[in-house]
């Protein structure tokens, strides 16, 4: 075969027939408008996604500033919203500064990349094995040494700091995605600051959901504000909108606005995607009975499949993990829930590092006693025989 008719992409072809046999083919499904399954797959912690307030100023600010932002953060891309919001996250949130950009995964390859240091500064960059995506590309992309360290283990991060003996930066979720569980924030300060280290915490599932009045892990663990702790939260959980920003110290913020590239070369955050964080922002200030309630839901949902007998999770916060037997039956039984009028999530290697599959429920504040009860009896009795 000559070299001009060879064909550069067969090689997909035979990946996705590995990939279907494992049963670990995504396929995407658009919603529609109107009448939609009870949604426990998306992440609308607080039900503010759709709330009046938020799409009013969604809608306003697409009027006032445009439908796009038109440029990067440094050129056209930053409006009066952005600046407000960025002020507000940072006062809620207990923060001297903010910085916010389009998405929270471009929130922590910037926070991850640029808190490295420069190259050859000898930064360790010590990370948990149950982190999100992002921080994990994060640490692939920055330019340091790396360690993976057992999850949600201080000890563990303790002697990483110490065997390296040089500037680091530990890196960890605060609410891991897959379990739902909590990441031992305190302790993990505490390590850091006898090796002189910097910790970096991303808060998107904390964010609306824990602390006072929904304040977030950080400010739970009394770490807001402290000046080597910095933060990362996304605007499209909690708050209902899109976005992502990284809270910290003045001089860590104005450091990312000359140096972090997913700052600098990206288009800046839609200014509606704004203007919904900043109503959400203000409808959870005087309603912060939405983030116990949510924790309230989640913890209602773990009791009734776990009395049914199925294997799930204790969440920390809005997150229930259910165990599936295979990815197999994980997928069929997301879709048997589909069709029962419940959406869920369905977790399958390699998305989870402990190989095992699961039914990714979240709960949100918005849902009713008798609908927290139906959502969980359709998990119940779509369940697969083991």
């Amino acid at each position: 075969m000559h070299r001009a008719d060879r064909d550069p992409f067969d090689w997909i072809d035979a990946q996705h027939e590995r990939l279907r046999a494992a049963g670990l083919v995504r396929t995407l499904r658009p919603r529609q408008a109107g009448a939609s399954p009870t949604d426990l797959a998306g992440n609308d912690y607080l039900g503010l996604s759709r709330h009046p307030e938020v799409t009013g100023a969604a809608a306003e600010a697409a009027r006032v500033w445009g439908a796009g932002a038109t440029g990067s953060r440094l050129v056209s891309g930053s409006t009066g919203l952005h600046a407000r919001l960025e002020e507000d996250l940072a006062e809620f949130c207990g923060f001297e500064a903010a910085l916010v950009f389009s998405s929270g995964y471009a929130a922590n390859l910037a926070a991850v990349t640029a808190l490295s240091g420069p190259v050859g500064s000898g930064t360790l960059l010590v990370s948990d094995e149950g982190n999100h995506a992002s921080l994990i590309d994060g640490c692939r992309l920055a330019r340091a040494e790396k360690a993976v360290v057992p999850h949600a283990d201080p000890e563990a991060v303790r002697k990483t700091l110490a065997a390296h003996g040089g500037r680091a930066l530990a890196v960890t979720d605060s609410v891991f995605s897959v379990d739902g569980d909590a990441a031992p924030l305190p302790a993990l300060a505490d390590v850091c600051r006898e090796a002189g280290a910097a910790l970096l915490v991303d808060d998107a599932h904390g964010l609306g959901v824990l602390g006072e009045g929904g304040r977030g892990a950080v400010h739970a663990a009394g770490l807001a504000g402290a000046p080597d702790v910095v933060t990362t939260v996304t605007l499209s959980k909690s708050l209902g909108s899109q976005g992502g920003a990284v809270l910290g110290p003045a001089r860590v913020i104005a450091h990312l606005v000359s140096t972090a590239r997913t700052f600098i070369f990206d288009t800046g955050l839609a200014p509606a995607a704004a203007g919904a964080a900043l109503a959400a922002l203000g409808v959870l200030r005087r309603e912060p009975e939405r983030a116990h309630r949510v924790r309230a839901v989640a913890r209602e949902i773990h009791r009734q499949v776990t009395e049914a007998g199925l294997g799930a999770v204790r969440p920390d916060a809005a997150v229930v993990s259910v165990q599936a037997p295979s990815p197999e039956t994980a997928v069929q039984w997301a879709a048997d829930c589909r069709e029962a009028g419940l959406a869920v999530g369905c977790f399958r290697p390699p998305s989870v590092p402990d190989g095992i599959s699961r039914l990714r429920l979240t709960a949100r504040a918005d849902l009713s006693d008798a609908e927290v009860a139906l959502a969980a009896g359709t998990v119940v009795r779509t369940a697969p025989a083991v």
